[in-house]
């Protein structure tokens, strides 16, 4: 439960030119960059928590950052030696004092699902609920999807102490979870060429030819996928598949007129009213803590 940062990085650089936007693949990382790089963004990291106030001297009054200064302070102690056993080496992955950085993941440039399925596992949340338990003592346990180093496959806690390590993850008010840099960035002078949008600039159109035929196949594609491809990508829901005879349902007509649809519901002999909404309900897990 330690916060941590999911970065999708393309294996090379964009070279804009006359006719478009080129590719230039670059090599993999070597062992020593990685390294270099993790030192960077611990000094960094340590800055940016001593400026805040968070490490090493006490929170902010705040109950939200209080727990988040205490959840750091445990889970990364900076003035006490990590007496724990050092992680096996990995090629692409380093670690320093708490801290690591992990940069052995590549997919090739035609493997779309498994950028997919890498896109959904940065997107994940950050807890499993079905992996969280309640012991007979009334204590919460938490099943390791890995061993740790030393064994431990399961972290025990009270219903405070998971409160209190669950506040470091929880963001800031109104703060974008997923944010795009340099090339992938909204304001990217040359993010038409790689991102076409519907809604581009009348006359960018007219200097470049290639952004013309861009933002033309833009405007023919569908802008987002339709009800059922959501709910069969969010929740694997293939809603035209018949759970009876396993044949595929087709969408017949759209009923907006609520007699009609009404009138249809009678004729089937079906509730043609809507139920009652039921009082709200905290979850489950409230009672555990």
């Amino acid at each position: 439960m330690t916060p941590h940062f999911h970065s999708l990085v393309p294996d090379g650089v964009f070279v804009p030119g006359e006719d478009g936007v080129r590719f230039e693949a670059l090599p993999p990382p070597t062992q020593a960059q990685v390294e270099r790089l993790l030192r960077v963004v611990r000094h960094r990291v340590l800055r940016l928590l001593e400026k805040s106030g968070a490490l090493p001297a006490q929170g902010p009054e705040d109950a939200r950052q209080a727990y988040q200064a205490h959840s750091l302070q445990q889970r990364l102690r900076w003035t006490e030696v990590d007496v724990r056993p050092p992680p096996r080496k990995q090629p692409r992955c380093a670690f320093l004092e708490g801290f690591s950085l992990h940069a052995n993941t590549h997919l090739h440039a035609n493997d779309r699902q498994g950028l997919e399925r890498l896109c959904r596992y940065g997107a994940r949340g950050p807890l499993a609920l079905e992996r969280l338990s309640r012991m007979e003592d009334g204590r919460l346990a938490y099943r390791m999807k890995h061993p740790l180093p030393d064994g431990t496959t399961r972290l025990f806690f009270t219903g405070l102490e998971l409160l209190r390590r669950l506040a470091s993850l929880v963001p800031p008010p109104r703060t974008n979870l997923t944010r795009f840099h340099g090339i992938f960035a909204p304001g990217a002078k040359v993010r038409p060429f790689l991102l076409p949008q519907a809604g581009a600039e009348p006359g960018l159109e007219e200097e470049n030819p290639a952004l013309a035929a861009t933002v033309e196949s833009a405007k023919e594609r569908t802008p987002r996928l339709d009800w059922a491809g959501l709910l069969r990508r969010t929740f694997a829901l293939d809603v035209f598949a018949c759970s009876r005879c396993g044949g595929r349902r087709r969408v017949l007509a759209y009923l907006t007129a609520p007699g009609g649809g009404r009138a249809i519901l009678e004729h089937l002999v079906l509730p043609s009213r809507p139920a009652k909404l039921a009082p709200a309900q905290g979850p489950p897990q409230s009672a555990w803590c």
